[in-house]
């Protein structure tokens, strides 16, 4: 199925790795221009020079911190630079820390909000324009799940995911008419890096056989997700095809929500 995205220009965050690094790449398979975003500049490069040379695509790297103002104006600065426009924002970073809600002062929630939140907003509010003037758009910010089914200790990520849920329904129902679609996307638990960092011994990717066992029993396919299963509901809500669908929240989880919604 040609998903008709070649010619189009999309910028990607967290895209050195893990979840924002396969959307990245199916992007470029497809034929669309990336700008790929991440805070460390080796890595970045080593993943945007990775994705030309295995798709063709052009790619561009841009190092900066989404939790600084500044720095999602350069994102936006830079990607309209390289590109000319902006047809695809995908809002995709990693978490802030986990713990009891009650430990965390001021400054920690600051920084969960300027993560999480604050974000979106930037950037969103930056490559709007550029998708107005083309009357045609895509905004997709990746959550997780505990956005709609909470954890305990993933306070952070509840609380100021829960505020881009919000976010994104409202947006989408003020550009409706703009061509521009808003979709959000809960994924459950996936194999990455941050598994490990989760449920792991600490250390990045390392998960301890048992402790893998009694995740997989938690989710009804017995496995964990792989992250171009996220990349593909991604690829195809930046398409034509997606067209008619907007303000939705879609959780990619193996059916591990419970509820019926």
């Amino acid at each position: 199925m040609d998903l008709n995205l070649k010619g189009k220009f999309a910028l990607v965050g967290g895209a050195s790795q893990g979840i924002g690094y396969a959307i990245a790449h199916l992007l470029a398979s497809e034929g669309a221009s990336v700008a790929m975003v991440a805070r460390k500049e080796e890595p970045l490069k080593e993943a945007c020079d990775r994705i030309n040379k295995e798709t063709g695509a052009q790619t561009f790297p841009i190092a900066a911190d989404i939790r600084k103002a500044q720095d999602c104006e350069k994102i936006i600065k830079t990607s309209l630079s390289e590109m000319g426009c902006i047809d695809i924002l995908i809002n995709n970073d990693g978490a802030p820390p986990l713990g009891l809600l009650d430990s965390f002062d001021d400054e920690a929630w600051h920084k969960a909000v300027e993560q999480n939140l604050m974000s979106v907003v930037r950037l969103s509010r930056g490559a709007l324009p550029s998708m107005r003037a083309k009357d045609w758009g895509r905004i997709i910010n990746v959550t997780a799940l505990s956005a709609i089914q909470p954890l305990p200790r993933f306070g952070l990520s509840v609380a100021t995911w829960a505020g881009v849920i919000g976010y994104s329904k409202t947006l989408s129902l003020e550009v409706a008419t703009q061509g521009v679609t808003v979709n959000t996307i809960c994924p459950g638990r996936i194999d990455t890096n941050r598994l490990g960092t989760v449920f792991g011994s600490g250390k990045a990717g390392q998960v301890d056989p048992e402790v893998l066992a009694q995740i997989k029993q938690q989710i009804p396919m017995n496995r964990v997700g792989k992250t171009d299963e996220i990349a593909g509901l991604v690829a195809f809500l930046a398409s034509p095809w997606a067209g008619y669908i907007t303000g939705a929240v879609h959780h990619v989880d193996g059916g591990r929500l419970a509820h019926l919604l």
